[in-house]
Order: C-alpha cells, then sequence, then structure tokens
C-alpha cells in the first residue's frame, strides 16, 4: 500500500484517504482472475504477473470492487516480436449489457518491425463506436510503460506515460452522452483477435509463435469505491476533480497535439463513409 507521506507528494489534492482505493501490494489484494487461471502467473511475490496466450485459451482479470470517478493506471509489458493478430486489452467496464459504459485501451498486435497500434474507445449510456488509433513511438515491447486512465466529472484523458492521446470531454449539457451514472470496474484480457486487430484482419496470428506473453505491474487504483460511502463520487474535493484536473495543462494540451498531428492514424470523427455526418460530440468547439 501507498503510504500517506508518498501520496501528500505526489497528489497534494488528495483528501479522504479512507474513501479511495490505493495502489494493492500484491495482486490478488484487489483484483481476481476471470478467466483461464493456468494462463496467469504471478511475479516478484504477487506485484506482477504474467499473462499468456497459446492455440487453447487467453487469459483476463478484473478488479475486485467496481469504482465511481478516479484514477486508474498499470505499467504493462506489451508481446515483443511478431504478435500480429493478438490484443492486450486494458479497460474499465461498468459490467451492464444494453446501457454499458466501458473506456477502452486495446493494444493491437504487430508483424514484427511495424509499430504497435493502441486503439481508445468509450461507449457512454451505451453508445459507443467511437474508435480512434495511434501509432505508439515507442517499442512498447521492451520494456514497461504507464498507461492511464482518467475519469472525472470532466472528461476522460487516457495517458500514456502521461502523455495524453485521448480526451473525451463532458458534453452532457450538449446532449452528449457521458459516463456518469455507472460505477466501472478494471479489467485487462489478452487473446486472439486476428480476424480484425491488425492490418484489419490482413495479418493473421502466427501460431508458431506462441506462447505469447505480456506483463503487468504498478497496479494503481484510486477512487470511489463501491459499495462505499455514498457520497464520495459527488464530492468536489477528491484530488482528481481538483482545478489541475478539470483541463489539460499547456504542456499536456502541446503534447496531445504533437499525438494526434504525427501518430494518429484513425478518428471516428474523420471517417465519412462511417459518419457522412460527424457525431455530435466531433464538432468544432465541443
Amino acid at each position: 500500500m501507498v503510504h500517506t507521506a508518498v501520496l501528500s507528494v505526489i497528489f497534494p489534492f488528495l483528501v479522504l484517504v479512507a474513501l479511495v482505493g490505493a495502489r494493492p501490494a500484491t495482486f490478488l489484494q484487489d483484483f481476481r482472475i476471470t478467466w483461464a487461471d493456468t494462463h496467469i502467473k504471478q511475479l516478484q511475490g504477487g506485484t506482477a504477473i504474467q499473462l499468456k496466450l497459446d492455440p487453447s485459451s487467453g487469459c483476463g482479470f478484473a478488479s475486485n470492487k467496481q469504482y465511481h470517478y478516479g484514477r486508474v493506471s498499470m505499467k504493462i509489458k506489451l508481446i515483443p516480436g511478431d504478435s500480429a493478430g493478438t490484443v492486450t486489452a486494458f479497460y474499465l467496464n461498468s459490467d451492464t449489457d444494453t446501457v454499458r459504459d466501458e473506456l477502452d485501451f486495446e493494444f493491437l498486435g504487430n508483424r514484427s518491425g511495424q509499430p504497435y497500434t493502441v486503439q481508445t474507445n468509450v461507449y457512454a449510456h451505451g453508445k459507443g463506436d467511437r474508435e480512434q488509433r495511434v501509432n505508439l513511438w515507442f517499442d512498447p515491447a521492451a520494456d514497461y510503460h504507464t498507461y492511464t486512465i482518467l475519469w472525472n466529472h470532466y472528461h476522460v484523458v487516457f495517458s500514456v506515460d502521461n502523455v495524453p492521446v485521448r480526451v473525451f470531454k463532458n458534453n452532457e449539457r450538449r446532449g452528449i452522452p457521458y459516463p456518469t451514472l455507472q460505477p466501472m470496474g478494471v479489467y485487462s484480457t489478452l487473446w486472439e483477435a486476428d480476424d480484425w486487430a491488425t492490418r484489419g484482419g490482413l495479418e493473421k496470428i502466427d501460431w508458431g509463435k506462441a506462447p505469447f506473453y505480456a506483463y503487468y505491474k504498478d497496479f494503481d487504483i484510486e477512487g470511489c469505491a463501491v459499495p462505499g460511502p455514498a457520497n464520495c463520487a459527488s464530492n468536489p474535493n477528491n484530488w482528481w476533480e481538483g482545478p489541475a484536473y478539470r483541463q489539460l495543462s499547456p504542456e499536456q494540451a502541446r503534447l496531445y497535439r504533437w499525438v494526434r498531428t504525427n501518430h494518429m492514424i484513425y478518428d471516428y470523427c474523420t471517417d465519412k463513409s462511417r459518419y457522412p455526418v460527424p457525431p455530435p460530440e466531433c464538432w468544432a468547439g465541443i
């Protein structure tokens, strides 16, 4: 568990520590295996894990609790070499069907030498189909990198090593759905998706390269746990609701423009074959 003294240095706006989740001492303290326990291995005394994909199965895990607003991050080292057709996913999900809320990181495997692509998506009140894709500017299989989702009353920010790669603003006042009503759990999976994952399904998985491994460590969840105090999610004093987290800083905005200009390869907002009229959240000024 992260000590309060350390948190006070890292997060000056953090208050009401007892109401929020924090970094677990081991994987199983805050998470459970949801799929194929034979394919998830704890490492370093449970502070890190290995996920495996082979012809028999992929695997997955989820948080023991759901959370209503906050921030979640993990350090992940993705599959090296030829990972075409594989998907490593890290996401928040309300675990509801027709009206689910979901915030997705999906890491799409590649043929050796090609860049890794990260796809983000936002589901709000059951409506998704908001994909954006960015080619990562480093080799995410060579070392661990930090992937973060910040979710508050103002926006959702997806970040890679503290560089924003996706921002989805809360524009409910304009009639645009935003995930406000439902708590979400934290999930991750490693699975085969060679019908779409790499170059739209043109590159198939090479099972001769199996098994495929992804590694996780430094699981960090800080948010309003559900069940928990009913007033936590609406408390304006939670650090993630503070002024520093309501919009991007000038430096974050500069980095965000750099990502979108140099590394974005797909944006549903500009896909006229799918949306002849862009969805309302894509309009200028929103």
